[in-house]
Formats: structure tokens, C-alpha cells, sequence
């Protein structure tokens, strides 16, 4: 009998030992991930049912995107799940991905992910003296600026305007531009640099109505050295439309705007080309295709709620 509780305990001793360090998986985790199969550029929604505090993307074993998760409570017998929104970044190529779910304790749930293949178009602008000397000369004002909306853009706040699908901002449908193009930016003084376009340009006249994808927060709405007169919205966690160009703004800061409400007239303002709106979305500070949330909601509550309680 002696010999038996020895050897019991000696065992416990051994797998106490082994799994010293190792984190706990739960088997009762359920997630739901939107789309299964994402492209670079594509934003990501995860649904989970228990407390998970970030998401981080690893391609070939290299984090390359993070995002915290918020709360979608509970409403009208429907159960509340956390959840987080993650943008596969436009210079990845298609492969095999995992998403690292981590509480504050640490791994919570390895998600496998699988990278669609993209292409993106290619351009070259030619830039005039003015425009070469906007964007290259040093400009302590346009040095502020950028840290500035660094620093709204790695905002992340608890609240949610927005859940559903997001609408265009104009009624034209000529672009000009299209998200992730890759652009050579040929200066009046010989010099190349490149560039990836974050956004949709939409080629209207100027005075052209603009109008929010969303409701939200806006959240900066001034004339800026590169993007001219801009506004850019919070619509959720981590989530911002961003409409740059414009000839003249109609909304102020820290003010709610509702899906549709015009914020301002297109224009030709900053480091522009042409009479255009410049669209564009980021989700935890990554470039995400701003059509991605026009063909399915941002955070679709029935579907993930099926996936992840029944």
C-alpha cells in the first residue's frame, strides 16, 4: 500500500513538473472567426465566449498585427461575447497564419488561420514642385500633425457606435484610386520613393456632399498640412474612417454623427493631384480595404452568437 501512494504521489510530482509554465486551454472555448479565409488588407472579426484581453497575427512565426478585445454585452435574450478586430496587413502574402488569443495570464486559444491570395494595381504619380516640396522639405507642423493622429489612431476605447454594415460616402462610383495600390512617386526633382495607397480615392468635383459610412465619434475634423481639411470618425474599438481632401468641413470634434450625416464637401486640399475624397479605414492602426464592412456587418452578433453558444 505504501509502495502504491509513493508511486502516486511520484507521478503527480512528474505531471505538476511538466506542465509548470504551460498555459491552460480551456476545452469549453468557442470562437467565431469573419471571414475564415482572409486576404491581405481583409479586416478579421473574432467573437469568443470568455474573457480574452488581445489578439495577436503571426505569419511564419513573425507577429505582424494586434488588437485588443472589448465587450458586446448582452441585449434582448441575446448573450453577450468578447470580441476583437484584427486587419491581415496588405504586405503579407497568402500562407498559413495562427491568431494567439491571450488573457493576462497568457495563451488562451491558438486560432489557425489561412491567408488568401491578392494582387494590387500599380501607379506612378508625377508630382509638381509644390507637391514634391509638401511632402519632403521639413515642416515641424506637418511632424506634429503625423504624431497627432498616431496618437488617435492607437486609441483604443470600450465603445461601440457602430455594429452593422458600413454605406460609401459619395453616390459616385468613378475611383481613381484603389486600396493597396502600389505607387511610385516620381518628384519634380528627380527623386523616386514609394508608397502604398491606405485608401479608396473617389475622382467627384469639388463641393461634392460627403457623408459618413457610420455613426460615431468624430474625432478630428481641421485642415492638416498633407490631408487638407479631414475628418475622421471612431465607430468602434480601434476602428476609424478617415475622409481627407476635403474643400470644408461640417462637423466638430467630440460630436456624434449618425450614418449619412454629411460632415463636409469634397475638395483638393493638401497633398493632392486633383479634385478627389480620399476614403480610408484603419483598424488597430493597420491599412484595412474600407469595402470590406460595406458587404458584411462590422460586428455581425447573429452570426457570431450561432457559432459560439449553439
Amino acid at each position: 500500500m505504501a509502495k502504491r501512494l509513493l508511486f502516486l504521489v511520484l507521478i503527480s510530482f512528474l505531471l505538476l513538473t511538466a506542465c509548470a509554465g504551460q498555459p491552460v486551454v480551456s476545452a469549453q472555448v468557442k470562437y467565431a472567426i469573419i471571414p475564415e479565409s482572409p486576404r491581405p488588407g481583409d479586416p478579421v472579426t473574432i467573437g469568443i465566449n470568455t474573457t480574452v484581453k488581445e489578439a495577436l497575427l503571426f505569419v511564419n512565426n513573425k507577429q505582424v498585427a494586434k488588437s485588443l478585445f472589448f465587450t458586446v454585452p448582452a441585449e434582448r435574450r441575446k448573450p453577450g461575447f468578447m470580441a476583437a478586430l484584427i486587419t491581415i496587413p496588405s504586405t503579407v502574402e497568402a500562407n498559413e497564419a495562427v491568431i494567439i488569443l491571450n488573457d493576462e495570464n497568457g495563451l488562451v486559444y491558438e486560432i489557425p488561420l489561412k491567408i488568401s491570395p491578392r494582387e494590387f494595381r500599380s501607379e506612378t504619380l508625377r508630382l509638381t514642385p509644390a507637391l514634391t516640396s509638401l511632402v519632403l522639405d521639413p515642416d515641424p507642423i506637418r511632424t506634429a500633425e503625423s504624431h497627432r493622429l498616431w496618437e488617435i489612431l492607437s486609441t483604443t476605447g470600450d465603445h461601440v457606435y457602430h455594429y452593422g454594415n458600413f454605406v460609401l460616402p459619395v453616390t459616385s462610383t468613378r475611383r481613381t484610386s484603389q486600396f493597396g495600390t502600389r505607387r511610385i512617386n516620381a518628384h519634380s526633382d528627380g527623386r523616386r520613393t514609394t508608397s502604398i495607397h491606405a485608401g479608396v480615392d473617389f475622382g467627384i468635383p469639388t463641393g461634392t456632399e460627403v457623408r459618413s459610412s457610420g455613426t460615431g465619434r468624430v474625432v478630428l475634423a481641421r485642415n492638416r498640412v498633407l490631408t487638407g481639411y479631414s475628418v475622421i470618425i471612431e465607430h468602434a474599438p480601434g476602428v476609424y474612417f478617415m475622409y481627407y481632401h476635403l474643400d470644408s468641413v461640417s462637423v466638430k470634434e467630440d460630436t456624434i454623427v449618425g450614418t449619412g450625416a454629411i460632415i463636409g464637401l469634397s475638395g483638393s486640399t493638401g497633398f493632392s493631384t486633383g479634385p478627389h475624397l480620399h476614403w480610408e479605414l484603419r483598424v488597430s492602426t493597420e491599412n484595412t480595404d474600407p469595402d470590406a464592412f460595406i458587404d458584411r456587418p462590422l460586428i455581425d452578433k447573429d452570426l457570431i452568437i450561432s457559432k459560439i453558444y449553439n
